[in-house]
């Protein structure tokens, strides 16, 4: 794929006189929107209620061990350079990306593992150790793959799904790509064996879905992965939040933060100022919010707007999981274990339907463990490891006390990891702390403590999703990964690219 003709021109100037912009929320929708805006020559403020910018990618510093709270996977890092090159910059300038040989390691329940690697032939072999049919199959999983990234990110990702009659004229394409089938159906249908099929039917867990539920659609992660691999950036995601917040003060956006906007003003169906909870209010002609947006129309939006038809009754909303996150240090280290790890239980569909439709806390998990120090020895103090694993949990729908469950499901995880990948740990486990839904909710404003907002499945994406500017509200938009396209750093960057779409056009015509 050529992105090149898609990139944007550096010198780029709005219609109309520069416009006052009041971006709510600092997550990286947040602040792909101000700087996208800010190069149309916007005068561009970004207000987050946290003490640093990065939304859910802060850094956490402990005796040394230094943990990034995510995003820790880095698939499409040519959106991440069309935002220093909105100004003449090079990224590379400022940040050292670099691609990961072993993309994860997969740990099954019975001690088999599987290794997907940047290298096809690779990646291929270690296929045909469970099925060689299968290396076939994979061949034909990415052209399917291919197929829908080819229209679901390429044609569609960056698109506005305002109106009804734009989700009409996809709906075709839709078809023809069986977008009607779960990204488990569509992996069972190339791959037979039950291991790989459990691994590459992983990637909707990735931005907040059930494999099981989950539009099809976002399958193209394959075909993402496989045209730009997976990346890491040396310093970790706070060296690429830090960087970017140098890029928005040398170009003029200005930063507000420890600010918490408890209402957006609206007069005569526009948004025309918001208010924080001292009471301060500040005017703007533009407003984005960049949070999570239930909680936007829940807290901070007159009632009415929430009858609008895409912001179903909670009883209708399926929202993603919640997330258990253990962050941890080790005083050894376990040079074999790769910068990524998905372990997976025994159960696989039952575990899952436990976290998203019976909001039941099992027993039982399955965990993403980040070793960050397998790439950037800094991550830890000399002849250490540091860590953090993240285990799906039900988000706060289900009646769980995580004041008593945290500490007995971190119990489990580390017995867990010592009788396996991590022999030692149990010994050598040292600064742990954790975060439950609860802290999701408390710290950001997440509606139950999800994840990642609402749940991706096909009736809740696209048109079906919330929309990236309010129906009612002509001035007031939304980024972020409740918002179209979806969750995940390619999804939530592209939300931007959307308000961007529609703010240039609202402001022509």
């Amino acid at each position: 794929m050529d992105f090149e003709n898609d990139k944007p021109n550096t010198k780029r100037e709005n219609t109309k006189l520069p416009q006052s912009v009041i971006v709510i929320g600092a997550g990286f929708g947040g602040i792909s929107t101000a700087l996208r805006l800010r190069s149309r020559g916007y005068t561009v403020t970004l207000i987050d209620r946290l003490d640093s910018i990065g939304g859910r990618a802060q850094v956490f510093e402990r005796n040394g061990f230094r943990h990034d709270a995510g995003p820790t996977v880095i698939t499409a890092p040519f959106l991440l350079e069309e935002l220093f090159q909105l100004f003449s910059e090079k990224l590379e300038d400022h940040i050292n990306i670099v691609p990961l040989d072993t993309w994860y390691n997969f740990y099954f329940h019975d001690g088999r593992s599987f290794n997907y690697y940047r290298d096809l032939d690779k990646t291929k072999d270690e296929i045909a150790k469970f099925n060689p049919r299968d290396v076939d199959g994979y061949d034909a999983l990415l052209r399917d793959s291919k197929n829908i990234f080819d229209v679901g990110f390429s044609e569609l990702a960056d698109q506005p799904f305002v109106n009804f009659s734009k989700m009409i004229e996809q709906i075709p394409k839709l078809l023809k790509l069986k977008s009607y089938l779960t990204v488990s159906q569509l992996v069972r249908k190339h791959i037979k064996d039950e291991h790989i099929r459990r691994a590459f039917s992983i990637h909707p867990l990735l931005v907040g879905g059930n494999p099981f539920s989950t539009t099809s659609i976002y399958a193209l992660i394959h075909y993402l992965e496989r045209q730009w691999g997976v990346h890491f950036c040396m310093g970790g995601t706070g060296k690429l939040v830090s960087e970017l917040r140098d890029l928005m003060l040398r170009s003029g956006v200005k930063i507000e933060l420890g600010r918490q906007i408890d209402e957006i003003i609206i007069e005569n169906n526009r948004a025309t100022a918001i208010k924080d909870t001292n009471g301060n209010q500040t005017t703007a002609d533009i407003v984005v919010f960049g949070g999570d947006a239930p909680y936007a129309y829940e807290k901070m939006l007159p009632p009415h707007l929430n009858r609008q038809f895409i912001r179903r009754p909670n009883k209708l909303t399926k929202y993603s999981m919640g997330m258990f996150v253990l962050y941890f240090g080790a005083r050894k280290t376990w040079p074999k274990v790769a910068h990524h790890t998905i372990w997976l239980s025994a159960r696989f569909k039952e575990l899952l339907k436990d976290i998203f439709d019976n909001h039941i806390l099992s027993e039982d998990f399955s965990i993403y463990l980040h070793r960050p120090t397998a790439t950037d020895k800094s991550f830890a103090p000399p002849n250490c490891d540091s860590f953090y694993a993240l285990c799906p949990v039900p988000n706060l729908q289900a009646s769980i006390n995580w004041d008593t469950e945290g500490q007995k499901l971190r119990d489990r995880i580390i017995v867990a990891l010592n009788q396996t990948i991590l022999p030692g740990i149990k010994d050598t486990i040292t600064d742990d702390f954790w975060m439950t839904p609860e802290d999701f909710q408390k710290d950001y404003l997440s509606k139950y403590g999800a994840g990642f907002s609402i749940s991706p499945i096909f009736s809740q994406s696209a048109y079906f999703r919330f929309h990236n500017r309010d129906p009612q509200i002509e001035n007031l938009y939304f980024t972020g990964a409740g918002t179209h396209p979806g969750a995940g750093l390619p999804g939530v960057i592209s939300s931007a690219k959307v308000v961007e779409k529609l703010i240039v056009e609202d402001n022509i015509n």
